[in-house]
């Protein structure tokens, strides 16, 4: 098994280079580039691992985590990249597999573009010098994107992928909403019904017996775009009294946008957090109201009393 080597092709989504096929030009051209690098070597290619559309920072991707798995196994010695960056940006990743998990398991790293070679004495620290600069720039353009995205917030561009209940997205604008004609009479219902002294649970009662589709089950029949983390099939044909006083307090429905409600916690992590009030982004009169500030008004008002009636009960 001399000379036995595994290419690994990462091609990130914020690369604009990306063409319409199975896989892009990106991909294809590092490819080539790596086979022909170990043919003028003389390394046999025996594995071959590709992660699309995935950032150097994350460390869970499909084809990266298969190759580890396979080089502790001892199934090829060298691991051979375009670039230490296509490997990771990560400094964490270059310490924890380059420059200590790789030495353990018989395993040489070459990076053809920027001269990375484990094999090579004295490159190590060039090694750690590529790892900082990278991670510097996922860094910057981390808050380059998140800068530019505050900025058309306060422009009043919506920016969430999906519209909420009671509009859809302008075909000529995606940052602007306008008003799904059916299920904004659905909302409007919600919070005149609420606005007349109706419960929330008799709302949900009302809407389920006329078989009224809620949010996630009328976007799914109409062929449209949604999330949902915590979908279940069995009970999405029913109103829950939770989508109910969502849609209650959403300002969306005065004309409002309410976002930058949450915030990454560090551009190496996909964990969110809330962010404090006084930073959300408000925008008023960003696209139709469909809902009078008027009622709005009055459902907040009391929604506030029956919450203060519970607390007093309890």
């Amino acid at each position: 098994m001399e000379n036995t080597a595994a290419i690994y092709c990462r091609l990130s989504k914020e690369d604009e280079q990306k063409k319409k096929m199975e896989e892009s030009e990106s991909i294809l051209n590092q490819r080539l580039l790596l086979y022909q690098y170990a043919k003028e070597k003389g390394w046999n290619v025996v594995k071959e691992y590709v992660d699309e559309d995935y950032s150097g920072l994350d460390a869970a991707r499909p084809g990266f985590i298969a190759m580890l798995k396979a080089a502790q196994r001892g199934e090829f010695q060298i691991i051979l990249c375009k670039s230490q960056s296509r490997f990771t940006r990560d400094m964490e990743l270059v310490e924890k597999y380059i420059h200590t998990l790789f030495p353990l398991w018989g395993i040489r790293f070459v990076g053809v573009t920027d001269a990375v070679d484990t094999q090579v004495k004295g490159n190590k620290k060039a090694r750690q010098i590529s790892g900082l600069i990278n991670e510097w720039y996922c860094e910057d353009l981390s808050e380059n994107i998140r800068s530019v995205f505050l900025e058309k917030m306060k422009q009043g561009q919506y920016l969430a992928p999906f519209a909420p209940y009671g509009y859809q997205k302008s075909p000529n604008n995606p940052h602007k909403l306008i008003p799904d004609e059916e299920a904004a009479k659905v909302v409007q219902r919600i919070f005149l019904s609420y606005a007349k002294g109706i419960s929330v649970r008799e709302i949900q009662k009302e809407l389920d017996a006329e078989k009224i589709l809620p949010p996630t089950r009328y976007k799914i029949e109409k062929g449209l775009s949604f999330y949902h983390p915590k979908l279940q099939y069995k009970e999405e044909y029913t109103w829950s009294t939770n989508t109910l006083r969502q849609i209650l307090k959403n300002r969306v429905y005065i004309g409002d946008l309410v976002q930058a409600k949450q915030k990454k916690v560090s551009y190496k992590s996909k964990k969110v957090i809330q962010n404090p009030q006084k930073d959300w982004i408000v925008v008023p009169n960003c696209h139709d109201a469909i809902i009078e500030k008027e009622v709005f008004l009055l459902v907040q008002e009391r929604m506030l009393q029956r919450q203060k009636k519970k607390r007093t009960d309890c």
